[in-house]
């Protein structure tokens, strides 16, 4: 197999990042960012993320979650705590986050280090999903291999069956990490891949060092 994409071309040219557009916290225009994307259309999933982590292998494993809220401390997701994911975490909290937002042809890269949030917020949180997403947590011992779909069905019904007409409280191996960044990139396409990038550093004084970096 050999196919060649050296062709495939695009002109970004829909925005720019200009100075007066720099907040001093990086929150602040991550927020702008958000809601332009969500005003522009395009993209269903504004909140989709990837994680990159680094696994009990040594290797970097890279995939999509979605970001259910964002605060000046940072941002936060939930998943199975002893997934592939949370055993990463726990070995190495040092993880990456990227947006891509084509509709706008925008990017934003995350470096920060992750904590799991207290179990009151993961208890609410759950609280607030349907009742099929929370039967599902309890039904997939996420990552781990498995005979077939029909026992992941045959699962999932016995749960049903188990919190039939019952309360579906939260598993104790499933909640909530925050990320706390040390480092926001922002990047806007430009023409000529002259592409606008500013990166924010947290600085040991809790301040943040912006510079602008070369495309």
């Amino acid at each position: 197999m050999d196919n060649d994409l050296s062709n495939y071309r695009k002109i970004y040219k829909k925005s720019e990042l200009s100075k007066n557009e720099i907040s001093e916290n990086p929150m602040e225009l991550f927020q702008k960012w958000f809601f332009e994307v969500e005003e522009f259309g395009g993209d269903t999933e504004t909140n989709a993320m990837t994680i990159a982590t680094v696994g009990l292998d040594g290797f970097p494993k890279s995939r999509v979650v979605l970001l259910k809220k964002y605060t000046w401390e940072g941002f936060i997701f939930y998943t199975n705590y002893n997934s592939e994911k949370g055993k990463s975490i726990d070995n190495n909290p040092n993880v990456c986050l990227s947006f891509f937002w084509n509709n706008i042809e925008r990017q934003v890269i995350i470096k920060g280090r992750t904590e799991k949030i207290a179990e009151n917020l993961s208890d609410g949180y759950f609280e607030s999903r349907p009742d099929g997403s929370k039967l599902g947590a309890w039904a997939s011992d996420q990552s781990e291999p498995v005979s077939s779909r029909k026992y992941l069905d045959e699962r999932l019904a016995s749960f049903e069956n188990k919190f039939k007409n019952k309360e579906i409280t939260r598993p104790k191996n499933w909640g909530g990490y925050i990320v706390k960044p040390v480092s926001i990139e922002f990047w806007q396409g430009r023409p000529n891949r002259m592409h606008d990038r500013i990166r924010y550093t947290l600085q040991e004084n809790f301040d943040w060092k912006i510079e602008r970096l070369a495309p």
